[in-house]
């Protein structure tokens, strides 16, 4: 049987309306990265334009320009890469999405920067570079912006391999670099830098273990006992104590020092009667939040989500406070430079720096986040509520006691240290089980190693890629910064 010609028509058209349906969503799909591309260099320009109309355009203010151009840039990609440490185990545990987790880290990224962040900072990246080494201004100026420029480039391509690095250890190689090459080799304080090589190790090893230690507390005390509710009714509460103590505390030492000096003894009360208040008012609520509930390992997620997503938030509120001016400390230099006509070792940083920073990372998070959001978050290793919390709890414990022991850390390299600890203690708590087992059974049965393989719960390929670009951020972003710095002294002088 023929069909009609109403029948071919009908179907010729489908036929095309689906090709231009196709066609649109190829079209979508292709235009989605160019639109966040596109938002980004608008922000880079209102930046720009924003320092012109500030300082005016007079030859000695372009300067000025077009480090707000660069800070700009360099904010974005702190939100792009740094944020994710802080949300990444929230998302990956399912206890947030993926746009909740951007709203409540843009929210609090923006309040930590500009409430709590610092009025004062080490422009020099904490005392790296000594800058009388470099007296004339233009090549101090120069030499940050050097450094800028290198550590926004690296921070970027680490974010485009999907390492998540440290911007502070960025910009520090960044001014290392650019010292070196503008005043030699005796121009940086090498027990300084000797001391941020350490926190490599450090920062990783000490937020691992102590993430790993969490796990084996709930493991222990919680999901292996055999009423799991009553175990959790106990020791929940105890962990968001312990958790909002820790975050009280910090935020005494960095949140309010603009208004009262606190030294680490008053912190540490403070941090005491916060946690306890915590934990009081905890109590109740896990109680009630309980009831109803089935004696399985599904409902202490139900009660781990909501603490997690309130620590997720603290951290978030925490990395604005302490690493937005680390960050945008090279414009604030370049700013006082250009304004008083000489370099300084420590400046007051502007209200409009603070806001392209904090603004910046915003919008970096929103536009370009969610591919190292979802690296940290389920891509290392599977999280679950306990376990992302475990990570969180260890971030902030450790940044407590590297401040107090003196120590330069990572807050990026403890959150990441964090997920591959909760990984790798896991690993081996699974392999010490199936011993014990094998022992009970009286057999000693040795897996092939392709079952080996397929039962590590960390993946190798993500863990070595990490660590490569960890090691190299100092001296790659050492190295680009030498280089743009000779360039721009040679073209511009």
């Amino acid at each position: 049987m023929s069909n009609s010609p109403d029948t071919n028509q009908w179907k010729t058209l489908d036929k095309d309306l689906g090709r231009i349906s196709q066609v649109e969503y190829a079209t979508a799909y292709v235009a989605r990265p160019l639109t966040a591309l596109g938002i980004a260099l608008a922000f880079i320009v209102v930046a720009g334009l924003g320092a012109a109309l500030f300082f005016g355009t007079q030859p000695g203010n372009l300067i000025v320009v077009a480090a707000a151009v660069f800070g700009a840039y360099m904010a974005l990609n702190i939100g792009a890469n740094d944020v994710a440490n802080n949300m990444g185990p929230a998302v990956g545990a399912n206890a947030l999405t993926m746009g909740g987790a951007i709203v409540i880290a843009a929210i609090c990224e923006t309040a930590g920067a500009l409430l709590a962040g610092g009025d004062v900072v080490s422009t020099i990246s904490k005392g790296i570079i000594d800058p009388a080494s470099v007296a004339e201004t233009q090549s101090f100026i120069w030499a940050m912006m050097a450094a800028l420029v290198s550590a926004a480039l690296w921070v970027n391509l680490a974010t485009k391999v999907g390492a998540p690095v440290s911007t502070t250890h960025s910009v520090v190689g960044g001014v290392m670099g650019a010292g070196i090459a503008a005043a030699g080799f005796g121009a940086v304080s090498w027990p300084t830098m000797s001391a941020i090589a350490a926190s490599w190790v450090i920062s990783p090893v000490l937020g691992g273990v102590f993430a790993a230690a969490f796990l084996a507390l709930i493991k222990s005390r919680i999901i292996y006992r055999d009423d799991k509710l009553a175990a959790a009714r106990f020791w929940v509460p105890i962990l968001v104590g312990v958790m909002a103590g820790t975050f009280a505390a910090y935020l005494a030492l960095k949140g309010l020092k603009r208004v009262i000096e606190i030294d680490m003894g008053a912190a540490l009360l403070i941090g005491l009667v916060g946690g306890l208040v915590c934990w009081g008012l905890t109590v109740p609520l896990v109680r009630r939040q309980s009831r109803g509930l089935e004696n399985r390992n599904r409902s202490l997620k139900t009660l781990f989500a909501l603490p997690l997503i309130v620590s997720a938030a603290l951290l978030s509120f925490a990395h604005g406070a302490n690493d937005v001016a680390n960050a945008v400390g090279p414009l604030a230099a370049i700013v006082h430079a250009s304004e008083f006509g000489a370099a300084a070792g420590q400046v007051a940083i502007p209200l409009w720096v603070m806001v392209i920073g904090a603004l910046g990372i915003s919008f970096g998070l929103f536009l370009f986040g969610p591919k190292l959001i979802r690296m940290v978050g389920s891509q290392i290793t599977k999280l679950n509520p306990m376990r992302a919390y475990c990570v969180a709890l260890s971030a902030a414990i450790t940044v407590i006691v590297a401040s107090w022991l003196g120590l330069p850390v990572s807050s990026t390299h403890i959150a990441v240290g964090g997920v591959f600890g909760v990984g790798f203690f896991r690993e081996w708590y699974m392999e010490r089980r199936r011993r014990a087992s094998n022992a009970g059974a009286g057999t000693a049965r040795r897996l092939p190693p392709e079952e080996r393989r397929r039962r590590k719960l960390v993946r190798r390929s993500h863990f070595m890629t990490i660590i490569a670009a960890w090691v190299i951020t100092v001296p790659a972003a050492a190295a680009m910064s030498a280089a743009i710095f000779l360039l721009l002294n040679s073209v511009l002088v």
